[in-house]
């Protein structure tokens, strides 16, 4: 043995032996919701609200720096996302809950509770406006700060009749029957209840506000020719004027209050990104910052401005180019005291004096810090994973490999505690992304490091189709779900083989959402490649999942023609879909599954993961089945994240057992 694989890979396998001869952490300490969620500084910078808490229960927390003592505000059993403070006062605590609308329907909510600083609830925001309560979210574009602050808040409003028509003749023309429109609301956080800013046309989606809530550019999508347009209404103008055009709404990145300019980026064929700054003033487009090719683009912002900060691309992690030399001094300080983390500025008070920092790595659980730059301080404001805190974990690498067509695929590699980087021929788990469009990161991943820390190796491929590595990428996994984007994971799993990391007859393929899709589509479609499959809220039924979408929001809606559209339906050909939907291609050969589903799902229906159920216990085939009943598609709720991992856990020692 040793002259096949070295005294040092033999070390390195007895280092791996002894630790996983240790008793591995409980899956709660993974599962749990992070200690600390979110923090928001307020603008004076003497004012922190964090959001956090137990492992199953929500709290703020308000601290004043350098004086003893804080309130908490208990938030029970709810879904929260962020904190973000409005003056020095109150705070907007986004949450969600759902509703059930007709015998078929239920939607997910997202909504802003505002908090005084004394941690008593105030008001909701637009609680009492009757057209915005069937906006699902209701985006928070800017504050204004003063004695009484406002928000400016994306909701909806009724058409105003123009004696044309009750719905007015542009919606005529258009045929649409929907008497709604996006519309721009400034509230009083202290009373919930707004007035209208501004209203859209039915082609509108979104604004984006200066410092003093005024609206300054306007996005508007044709709901005919889905192209997109941007319109701006320069500092002391009071008309609306065609600014630019562009093919994907993303095309447009934000607005500079200090510039009074939008901010773009231009795609070239090539893959080449450019982000250029367009003066709402007019004259030319002027190009900001270094170019990239094949990656995505995005601005990090200064709130208090409303000006962009850096630029953020990169590949394995967060690339800044920082247009703001101050903002960079801090960062790049913090970035050589904390070497290999990613080191995101969250906030930072008015004066600069004060910043909230998050710091993580792909092994390594994120924990947050205030910097006082006056004093040269850093201060730990708490761990998302206390319990893990100096514990052995995987460790993680990037690699890109090959597909069988030629395309680069970029892919993030974690090992158990203790593996050696090669020869260790170890059990891999196959763990695709949600999405498609979308990508796995530079943080700590909760659930690979829990497969990891039982022994197995876990692959999260970039497949074609996620976002992040430029457009012709992502639009390459358009109708390949059960194609292409497959075959990207199986060429993953032959190139870490081929390099002795895992043994290719101990593979399965475990994954969420579009992943839980992709679990299901490995053990239908190449039932050779996996001894198992785990899917948590996956797709089952492609022509299902549409039907679904249309009783939803109805067949001329966004989400449909999106979907039809990456999925690959098509009225010339009826079977595209059907040939790739799981449950319709259960077989004989088709391995053990484990189906976990939210039962306020409202993203993939439970309805997917019963009919999987159904198509494999018809077919004799082997399933388990978890179904959580308080929680929904992002499994935001402590005890059924344990769950989760638990049932995985119990049914990957079964059919995929670490020791051979």
């Amino acid at each position: 043995m040793l002259s096949k694989i070295g005294v040092a890979a033999a070390l390195s396998l007895v280092a791996f032996q002894g630790a996983q001869a240790q008793s591995p952490l409980p899956a709660s300490a993974f599962g749990r919701l992070p200690g600390v969620q979110d923090v928001a500084m307020s603008p004076a910078g003497d004012q922190l609200a964090i959001l956090g808490g137990a492992p199953a229960a929500r709290t703020v927390r308000f601290a004043t720096i350098d004086k003893p003592g804080e309130t908490q505000l208990s938030l029970g059993d709810v879904q929260t996302m962020d904190v973000r403070w409005v003056g020095e006062n109150y705070l907007l605590v986004r949450a969600a809950y759902w509703q059930t609308v007709g015998p078929r329907n239920a939607y997910r909510f997202e909504r802003n509770v505002v908090v005084d600083n004394k941690g008593k609830v105030v008001s909701t925001l637009l609680e009492g406006d009757n057209p915005s309560a069937y906006a699902l979210s209701q985006p928070v574009l800017g504050v204004v700060d003063g004695d009484k602050p406002k928000a400016m808040v994306l909701g909806l409003d009724q058409v105003v009749d123009n004696g044309e028509g009750n719905l007015g003749t542009r919606l005529v023309r258009k045929g649409v029957i929907n008497p709604l429109v996006w519309t721009l609301w400034r509230v009083d956080v202290a009373k919930g209840r707004g007035n209208v800013a501004e209203r859209g046309t039915p082609d509108t989606k979104r604004w984006s506000v200066d410092a003093e809530g005024e609206a300054r550019v306007r996005i508007d999508e044709d709901i005919i020719s889905h192209k997109i347009s941007i319109h701006a209404r320069a500092k002391g103008q009071k008309q609306w004027r065609p600014l630019a055009s562009a093919d994907r709404d993303d095309s447009y990145l934000g607005y500079s209050d200090a510039e009074d300019a939008a901010f773009m980026v231009r795609k070239g064929a090539d893959g080449v990104s450019q982000v250029v700054r367009i003066r709402l003033a007019g004259g030319e487009p002027e190009l900001v910052g270094k170019s990239v090719t094949n990656q995505d683009v995005g601005l990090l912002r200064d709130a208090h401005l409303t000006t962009p900060a850096a630029i953020v691309s990169g590949g394995e992690r967060p690339v800044y180019e920082w247009l703001d030399p101050q903002l960079a001094t801090v960062h790049g300080a913090l970035s050589r005291a904390f070497k290999g983390r990613d080191v995101l500025l969250t906030g930072w008070s008015k004066d600069r004096t004060r910043f909230v920092a998050r710091m993580t790595s792909p092994s390594a659980p994120a924990t947050w810090y205030l910097f006082d730059r006056t004093r040269k301080e850093i201060s730990p404001l708490g761990e998302e994973y206390p319990e893990l805190k100096d514990q052995p974990l995987g460790q993680t690498r990037w690699l890109t490999y090959k597909a069988r067509d030629g395309l680069e695929i970029p892919a993030y590699l974690t090992l158990p505690p203790g593996a050696p980087a090669a020869g260790g021929k170890l059990p891999l788990i196959v763990m695709p992304h949600g999405g498609p469009a979308a990508r796995d990161g530079f943080d700590f991943d909760w659930w690979a490091q829990f497969l990891a820390t039982r022994g197995y190796a876990v692959l999260q491929p970039q497949f074609r189709g996620s976002s992040g590595f430029g457009d012709a990428f992502e639009k390459a996994g358009e109708r390949e779900w059960g194609g292409k984007i497959q075959t990207d994971l199986l060429d993953g799993v032959a190139s870490l083989a081929a390099e002795g990391v895992v043994d290719p007859a101990r593979v399965c393929i475990v994954g969420a959402s579009f992943g839980g899709y992709s679990a299901l589509a490995g053990a239908t479609l190449h039932p050779e490649a996996y001894r198992c499959a785990v899917s948590v809220n996956g797709v089952s039924d492609l022509p299902q999942a549409l039907g679904e979408t249309v009783t939803a929001y109805g067949k001329d809606s966004d989400s449909f023609r999106y979907w039809r559209q990456v999925m690959g339906s098509t009225v010339s050909d009826p079977t595209a879909l059907t040939s790739i939907s799981p449950a319709r291609r259960v077989s004989k050969t088709t391995p053990p599954v484990l189906l976990v589903w939210g039962e306020r799902d409202t993203t993939v229906l439970p309805a997917q993961s019963e009919r999987m159920r159904d198509a494999l216990q018809a077919a004799g085939r082997p399933v388990e089945t978890l179904a959580l009943e308080k929680d929904d598609h992002y499994l935001m709720n402590a005890a059924s994240r344990t769950r989760m991992l638990e049932a995985a856990e119990q049914f990957l020692a079964k059919h995929l057992p670490v020791a051979r």
